[in-house]
């Protein structure tokens, strides 16, 4: 399951899973690895589906090499990952600042990438205000912690989070930190990759981008507060409506949960059979 790839001079970690054609190529947002879809796979995305899921460079068990994060790059690693596995064909899932990267993958080879779904994002959301809504995530790179249960603990805390907690998500957790020797542990994702990478964001030609996307697309979205009640989600309904109408041929659909807590628990029973049955609705060549 666990597997790396040598690609565009990083090693590129990622988690192979058995199941049905044709496969997704599952990407993580910003911060997140490749465990991130384990709560889609407990609620039984994989056997329905195979299921490749990435750790992006400067993240998780890939390499973090001290520059060369723009999009272009995560584009081609995941490019160098399929034909590694000999792919010629997957479905695109991404989350967050995975779908982003969906979106330069889709635009580029429209055969290669028959659907791309969009898991709560949009280029609309590079701004200054995402940010700061996902600045506890980002405060906790870099930072040394006692152990893995004061790390655990500090997790559950988060606004996003409170009251939030099951299997998939503690796992999700366990696997973003690298234990030490004393058992202190720190998180895997580098702080220089996530500060690079919002730079290129902001450069990026996205409605270029989207108008060169013709494959159907699914946009689901988490209207959940991300955080204590009245907080607002990542992605309003609005700004999730205005997006999906920018494509040629995309389903909106809402489903229960925040950014976050949509991909774990029963909410991802949601997302689990709105990705299943898009994908059988597709027309592929090759699984």
């Amino acid at each position: 399951m666990s597997n790396f790839v040598e690609v565009n001079g990083s090693k590129i970690h990622f988690l192979d899973r058995d199941g049905g054609s044709p496969p997704l190529i599952c990407l993580p947002g910003l911060t997140a690895n490749a465990h991130f879809f384990d709560g889609l796979i407990s609620r039984g995305l994989s056997p329905r589906l195979r299921t490749i899921a990435l750790d992006f460079r400067g993240r998780g068990l890939s390499d973090k090499p001290e520059s060369g994060y723009e999009m272009a790059v995560y584009a081609a690693d995941v490019h160098g990952v399929l034909d590694a596995l000999g792919i010629e064909q997957a479905v695109i899932c991404g989350h967050s600042f995975g779908a982003l990267v969906g979106f330069v993958l889709a635009a580029q080879d429209q055969d290669k990438f028959p659907g791309l779904v969009i898991i709560d994002s949009s280029h609309l959301l590079i701004t200054a205000r995402t940010v700061q809504l996902v600045k506890a995530s980002l405060d906790r790179l870099g930072v040394l912690l006692p152990s893995m249960e004061v790390y655990l603990d500090a997790i559950k805390q988060m606004p996003f989070l409170v009251g939030y907690w099951d299997n998939a998500l503690e796992n999700y957790y366990r696997r973003d930190v690298e234990t030490f020797a004393d058992g202190s542990v720190k998180p895997l994702t580098a702080p220089h990759a996530i500060a690079e990478t919002i730079d290129h964001e902001f450069a990026e030609p996205w409605e270029k981008h989207i108008n060169k996307i013709s494959q159907p697309v699914l946009l689901l979205n988490a209207p959940g507060p991300y955080g204590p009640a009245g907080t607002p989600p990542i992605l309003t309904e609005k700004m999730a409506r205005e997006t999906a109408a920018m494509f040629q041929e995309c389903d909106f659909q809402q489903v229960p949960g925040n950014h976050i807590t949509m991909l774990f628990g029963v909410n991802a029973d949601f997302v689990m059979e709105a990705i299943s049955s898009f994908v059988n609705q597709l027309t592929v060549t090759e699984g």
